[in-house]
């Protein structure tokens, strides 16, 4: 008997493949070393899940902008930003600065990329430099204060009927972006831009305002986890957005988003997370050293770069 999976739900099928075979691979190994199985303990699951939590928020903003066919490679100094600038305000106007700080950088971002038309991979990375240097300017190298808000320290470490505060947040913003994509027309419009500017713009679509929204919720989302990775790690830091950018976008094309825009599910991006936190982890427990582990999200970006590209040239 022959199983029939739709096109558009192979990558999806395939990731989740993936993530048995690496919850497997990793009880073997951690059984043969160490006698036990901590990949399949709930408590280590949402552990996992916790950290995870960070990855997944950005994760969610940067499809949005890759179903444009853009990247955001502003996406580790938007977080850093946003959590430096919030710790130095504190108090009640922590998340608003914070929140703040991620619309500013969108905004930025998308008047240069939609109005401007600068490529999106030189724009951002411009933006991204030049928020490092503010940041340096503004703290002289050192992070503002010592401590996280209290509220930073309940979303990102305290949990609620024994699950993480830091997964519900994650749900909450899936949920946001998952309805936006299937029942709103911002979302009909980002698929549509992505797989045709041109024509979208010609139907009515108002394609730079499209872009520009894409661009904020990246930009939102990364301020987002800048402020729970915040209280997680109890205080900012410089560079703390640095190992982020990578797995956010190695977990969008995983998850079978075309990284040349158009096409993709968020559910995908879910599943591709949760694929990259395993990993990660297995790769932890095996001592992986962080060269080796941006190597493989490397790899991973190129090898479905060329299977995506390919695809969109042979159907154009």
């Amino acid at each position: 008997m022959r199983i029939s999976i739709a096109p558009e739900n192979r990558p999806i099928v395939i990731a989740s493949l993936f993530v048995v075979v690496i919850l497997l691979a990793g009880t073997a190994y951690t059984l043969s070393t160490a006698g036990s199985a901590p990949l399949l303990s709930p408590n280590y699951l949402l552990q996992q899940l916790q950290t995870g939590s960070f990855l997944g928020i950005c994760a969610a903003g940067m499809m949005m902008v890759i179903l444009l066919g853009q990247i955001d490679l502003s996406i580790p100094w938007t977080l850093t930003a946003a959590a430096m600038t919030a710790t130095a305000v504190g108090g009640d106007m922590a998340l608003p600065t914070a929140l703040g700080v991620g619309i500013a950088v969108g905004l930025l971002n998308g008047f240069g990329v939609a109005y401007l038309r600068i490529p999106s991979m030189i724009f951002t990375l411009g933006v991204d430099t030049v928020l490092r240097g503010l940041m340096v300017a503004q703290t002289g190298g050192f992070a503002p204060q010592d401590t996280a808000t209290p509220l930073m320290l309940f979303l990102a470490k305290d949990k609620v009927l024994g699950i993480p505060v830091a997964i519900f947040v994650w749900a909450g913003v899936s949920a946001i972006i998952a309805l936006m994509l299937t029942r709103t027309g911002f979302g009909r419009s980002l698929y549509a831009t992505g797989s045709r500017e041109g024509a979208a713009y010609l139907s009515g679509i108002r394609t730079k305002w499209v872009i520009v929204g894409a661009f904020v919720i990246s930009s939102v989302c990364a301020a987002t986890a800048g402020f729970l990775l915040t209280g997680y790690s109890a205080k900012a830091y410089q560079g703390m957005g640095n190992a982020f950018l990578l797995p956010a976008i190695a977990a969008v094309v995983l998850g079978g988003t075309h990284i040349l825009g158009g096409k993709g599910r968020y559910t995908g991006t879910l599943i591709g997370v949760v694929l990259i936190v395993l990993l990660n982890s297995v790769l932890s427990i095996m001592q992986m050293p962080e060269a080796g582990r941006q190597i493989i999200y490397g790899s991973v970006i190129i090898t479905m770069l060329l299977v995506y590209g390919r695809n969109q040239r042979v159907t154009s």
